[in-house]
């Protein structure tokens, strides 16, 4: 009998869902991509309902769903907090609140899902426990070390131990009040970048400052024996009064985190409409360094404890690309694996394969690829072009059908190669928050003015911000000081001193790139794309964002050509077909 599992992260940032089918996964996607608001949280029924169509069934055919959180979790801890610390009442409160709305998950399926009946059953993943699960079950490995480090869930911060098998054993936990995603979601906010997820911007401006306040970081963060960290409580709010979390049917809010007492320490918080100084870089840098002390402190002591040369990471922080790359360099570990969606996202597939194992299912294929979301024909495509024909015109665009393939990639390689900005919608959306090669918009890595072209005139970003490149697998060794597969673009590698100047568009101001690596078995047509370039260039790689203008990453081919049309991208390719902008833009010639 064959068993489908519908795997979700609810009620928080990032919902997302998937479907495992005996083991094995069948669809992923999160729920911003179909409500087009970032980081949307609440109950991810557009997700769902993909994830069911997609796998060709209904509720009924669904033999259990698996949500990321259980609320009995950490109970004693919970109540010896409550009793010993004595928080804010309305800390308490809310948080009670916060849950019961959380609850009754068969109240949500029957109102997103009306006429479908689920008669399966529901099962409450402890939330690291679907972090580690969404790494290790998924990853190459037969043995590793597990952790994943996060804000906060279901009490905890960060959690750690071995998997074997299909079996995870948890070691230990850090609980309520520490927590390394605090520490760095609050110091994020503390140089004026208040927006939920804004994290990934303090890892884009610390490589222009030097670690000047490391000494004071080490006064917030405190490191342990064991292997754990604490945080001074005096420096942050959220262990005793109540913060403004705003979970709930969009965009996620976080509020003030630190503590006045911050300021003492590092200087007056920098409001996000004033200028950015090197006081701010240097504090960047010393939060990175600080993140990078603990994890490496922590990973060291699990060495000691476990050997093994095999580590996966999950959790929020497990998105710390920057950490994620040195982690062979700092550590004893000599194999890395870090799943495309590392945060709260992939939770939704940690949860399914927890039940999957416990029901004694065998362990499934190698995530290698992130293609698992929605995939458009050429039909659908062509349909669309010609329903938006005159839209089309008037922008000066016209539309030409290229059937051959290594003629599609030509093509697209030599308008790269001159400098054009490309839209590159192919085959199923990614799973996770980086574009990696479906739903990108493409670049030529050799021009140093790329970066700025994009950041002003398509992306409207902070200039700070990096470009990563994609790059053939095979071409690592030659370019990179480092080799491995990073399918995913979760690590950071140092470039080769001799290759920096040749790429200044992927090279980040320390001489770094987050590369993706690009397997012909895994996306032949992007490998097939990238080596027309790298015949034409000697290069063997593009520069590689992701497919949007300050929204989610695009989903669907109506808001692929929306996105081309209001910006100045010069070509859009979708499936076998190039939308071509009759003159040189702006974007392509400056």
């Amino acid at each position: 009998m064959t068993t489908n599992i519908l795997g979700i992260n609810a009620f928080h940032g990032d919902s997302s869902a998937c479907l495992i089918r005996d083991g094995v996964i069948v669809a992923a996607a999160e729920e911003e991509r179909f409500r087009r608001i970032k980081h949307w949280a609440g109950f991810p029924s557009e997700a769902i309902a993909w994830c069911l169509k997609d796998a060709g069934i209904s509720l009924a055919d669904v033999q259990h769903i698996a949500i990321n959180q259980d609320s009995n979790a950490n109970i004693g801890k919970k109540v010896a907090y409550t009793l010993l610390k004595r928080p804010d009442l309305s800390l308490v409160l809310d948080r009670i609140r916060n849950k019961r709305e959380r609850d009754g998950l068969d109240v949500h399926l029957a109102r997103a899902f009306p006429g479908q009946t689920f008669t399966g059953k529901f099962h409450a993943v402890e939330h690291h426990v679907a972090h580690l699960s969404s790494a290790f079950h998924v990853s190459p490995f037969d043995e590793a070390v597990v952790v994943s480090v996060d804000g906060f869930g279901d009490f905890a911060s960060a959690a750690w131990g071995v998997g074997r098998g299909t079996e995870i054993t948890v070691d230990d936990r850090v609980y309520f009040p520490h927590s390394l995603g605090i520490f760095y979601q609050a110091l994020t906010q503390f140089i004026g970048f208040p927006n939920y997820g804004d994290e990934y911007k303090v890892m884009g401006l610390a490589p222009y400052g030097q670690p000047t306040y490391l000494d004071a970081m080490r006064k917030i963060v405190l490191l342990q024996r064991d292997g754990s960290f604490k945080l001074d409580l005096s420096y942050f709010r959220h262990a005793r009064e109540k913060i403004e979390y705003e979970w709930e049917n969009g965009s996620p809010s976080v509020g003030t985190l630190f503590s006045p007492a911050l300021e003492p320490l590092l200087g007056p918080a920098r409001r996000p409409d004033e200028p950015l100084e090197q006081r701010h870089k240097d504090i960047a840098r010393s939060i990175q360094a600080m993140y990078e002390e603990a994890f490496f402190h922590l990973l060291n002591t699990l060495h000691a404890r476990h050997g093994g040369d095999a580590v996966c990471v999950a959790g929020g922080c497990g998105m710390n690309s920057v950490a994620n790359g040195k982690i062979t360099l700092q550590t004893p570990f000599k194999r890395v694996y870090v799943q495309s969606a590392a945060g709260d996202a992939g939770g939704a597939i940690g949860a399914a394969y927890s039940v999957w194992h416990s029901l004694g299912g065998k362990r499934g294929p190698t995530m290698n690829h992130a293609y698992l979301g929605p995939g458009y024909d050429d039909l659908a495509i062509a349909t669309l072009l010609d329903a938006h024909a005159e839209a089309i015109a008037a922008a000066g665009c016209s539309v030409r059908h290229v059937a051959d393939e290594d003629e599609l990639c030509s093509l697209t390689a030599e308008a790269i190669a001159d400098g054009k900005v490309v839209g590159w919608f192919q085959g199923r959306m990614e799973w996770g928050p980086r574009a990696l090669g479906n739903r990108s918009i493409l670049g030529d890595p050799r021009r140093a003015d790329m970066k700025d072209i994009l950041n002003l005139k398509i992306k409207r970003r902070e200039s700070f911000r990096p470009f990563a490149p994609s790059v053939l697998r095979e071409a690592v060794p030659e370019w990179f000081e480092l080799d491995g597969d990073v399918p995913f673009m979760m690590q950071v590698y140092p470039i080769r001193q001799e290759k920096r100047s040749l790429i200044p568009a992927v090279t980040h101001v320390d001489g770094s790139g987050r590369l993706q690596t690009v397997d012909p078995a895994t996306n032949p047509l992007y490998h097939r794309l990238i080596s027309a370039f790298f015949k034409s260039t000697g290069v063997p790689m593009v520069l590689n964002t992701s497919f949007n203008e300050n929204e989610p990453v695009v989903c669907k081919p109506q808001e692929a050509l929306d996105c081309f049309l209001r910006t100045k991208m010069d070509l859009l390719v979708m499936g076998d077909t190039m939308v071509v902008r009759a003159a040189s833009t702006e974007a392509s010639t400056q």
